[in-house]
């Protein structure tokens, strides 16, 4: 009959297996942080909605963020949202649900520092619905939509960074 003999080489390589933790739990748990958000934004657009994109943009994408969002940390690399496309849909309604506009935004996502600096496309959609108080206040169902267009976009950067 044969006995099994454990020598002290196998016990401590075997305790030695329980003490380290799983690969994946370990990069979960690493140290990746934003330090800053730039907005680039390069599509045609008119001076209000450049403004209000970056006014916007960073702010939404910092809470979409949330824990990997350390502004200022030395180690935290810079998180540069590049616009390239933004397109408004007709303000009188279109063929989307419940007769919405369909606004879209491209662009991408290029992290400078320790995680590298590859582009990500990014691109969101969000839905207008046409209101009667908007033709009264054109200006601000316009910022409306931006910030909508911007909150959408942010949503899908922690997902696209491999974060969430």
């Amino acid at each position: 009959m044969p006995t099994f003999v454990l020598t002290r080489r196998a016990a401590l390589a075997a305790l030695g297996a329980f003490a380290l933790p799983p690969v994946g739990v370990a990069l979960a748990q690493s140290t990746f942080h934003i330090r800053d958000i730039v907005v680039d934004v390069r599509a045609e657009v008119g001076d209000p909605t450049v403004t209000w994109l970056q006014q916007d943009l960073p702010g939404a994408i910092a809470q979409a963020l949330g824990a990997y969002y350390a502004p200022g940390d030395r180690n935290g690399a810079t998180l540069v949202a590049r616009i390239d496309y933004i397109y408004l849909g007709p303000s009188s309604g279109g063929t989307g649900p419940a007769g919405a506009s369909q606004d879209t935004i491209k662009g991408a996502l290029v992290v400078r520092g320790p995680r590298g600096g590859e582009d990500v496309p990014l691109r969101a959609i969000s839905f207008y619905y046409p209101m009667a108080v908007d033709q009264a206040l054109p200006e601000q169902a316009y910022h409306d939509r931006v910030t909508a267009l911007a909150q959408a976009f942010a949503g899908w950067v922690p997902r696209e960074l491999g974060l969430a």
